[in-house]
């Protein structure tokens, strides 16, 4: 359980610090015999503020609760 919550602390802080991820699409618009048209789209995949602060939250209760069990 320590290792998951540790897991979600990173992730929730990678969270925090980067807003969200830009990524490149490559999509096939036409594909007839030896031609072929495609078109390289820009994404962004976004998420909300508060889903990483409740992944770090999340992450400390898990490190805190499997301390408290093992004593």
């Amino acid at each position: 359980m320590k290792i998951i919550g540790y897991l979600l602390c990173i992730a929730g802080f990678l969270m925090l610090i980067l807003k969200g991820i830009d990524y490149t699409k490559k999509e096939k618009l036409v594909d007839a015999g030896p031609v072929e048209i495609s078109v390289k789209e820009k994404k962004t995949l976004t998420w909300p503020f508060y889903a990483g602060a409740i992944a770090v939250v999340a992450g400390i209760t898990l490190v805190v609760m499997d301390s408290r069990t093992k004593k």
